[in-house]
């Protein structure tokens, strides 16, 4: 079990359960009642700390090496899932992954970016981060999901779109601003679920839907708080304050209107109860999924653009 460093009350109330049950194997005595108290304590702990998260908290938990991904909610969420492969210009992209699958007893395209679950797995799939050929693979598989009238659903956990050189050469802005207007324009329904990060246009590249939705400890904005803090103090040291000032937690994100809802997450976050968040997750596509297919496509088409038309604030003068 790993711990943030807001967490560290919860560490040491572990540490002393380890130490009190090392103590009764080695001296055969009861300790039950003291790993009871303890285990209360944790509850208790654990409630105070998660009701009071700041910004950068949750930003932190968005990261967490402990997190369910999407392959998680995959395997867990859908059954008979088969992956499919590559952009069919370049190559297969590691970090976007995507493939049919049946949402209980409906045949549904889910596609998403994948972090890795240790350094050599996070090194293969480029730490979440696409290249213009994962968003092409998107967005082929996306085409395959409408000729074949399937629901579309996305699991958006991105660091951002790959920044290197190799990826501006082929394409990076184009592949992404194409998935932008493909997925206004689709005629199946398109939900988008924010399971970790949700940085820039790496997020935004599918994230476009008819519902757009949150974990509760996730976050949605067009620039990471250590990049925002590089660019505007010359230093990561103001990370804390850029995440209070870009207003990139679920809650500012519903306040705005620039998501749709927000799934609550079990009390010590999703990586604490990972199987009780995908359960949560699943009710919520089953919903979204029923009451989206009932809406012409047509009309789901001209509400789509319009709820993204009418996000943001400004004034004519």
């Amino acid at each position: 079990m790993q711990f943030l460093d807001f967490e560290k009350p919860l560490e040491d109330l572990y540490h002393q359960i380890d130490k009190l049950k090392e103590m009764a194997e080695k001296n055969k005595i009861d300790v039950s009642t003291a790993v009871s108290e303890l285990e209360n304590a944790i509850a208790e702990t654990r409630t105070t700390i998660y009701q009071n998260l700041t910004p950068w908290q949750r930003v932190q938990l968005s990261r967490h090496p402990e997190r369910p991904y999407t392959l998680f909610y995959i395997e867990q969420i859908f059954t008979e899932f088969t992956e499919l492969y590559g952009d069919r210009q370049v190559k297969d992209d590691k970090a976007m992954v995507g493939g049919m699958a049946m949402l209980d007893n409906m045949p549904v395209m889910v596609i998403g970016q994948q972090k890795g679950v240790n350094t050599k797995m996070r090194q293969l799939r480029n730490f979440g981060m696409a290249n213009p050929e994962g968003y092409r693979k998107a967005l082929r598989l996306m085409k395959m999901a409408e000729k074949f009238n399937h629901p579309i659903i996305t699991f958006i956990d991105t660091p951002g779109a790959f920044p290197g050189l190799e990826a501006e050469e082929r394409g990076q802005g184009e592949a992404i601003a194409r998935n932008l207007f493909e997925m206004t324009n689709l005629k199946v329904p398109v939900i988008c679920v924010i399971i970790g990060e949700g940085a820039s246009g790496g997020a935004l590249g599918i994230g476009i839907g008819d519902k757009v939705a949150m974990l509760e400890n996730t976050w949605y904005t067009v620039i990471s708080p250590e990049n925002c803090s590089t660019i505007l103090w010359r230093s990561w040291d103001y990370k804390v304050k850029a995440a209070e000032q870009l207003k990139l937690t679920s809650e500012d994100m519903l306040g705005f209107n620039l998501v749709d809802d927000v799934l609550k997450e079990p009390i010590g976050g999703a990586q604490a109860y990972p199987e009780e968040m995908a359960a949560t997750l699943k009710q919520y596509l089953l919903k979204s999924v029923q009451e989206l297919v009932k809406i012409d496509a047509d009309k789901r088409v001209d509400d789509r653009i319009e709820k993204f038309s009418k996000m943001g604030f400004y004034e004519e003068i």
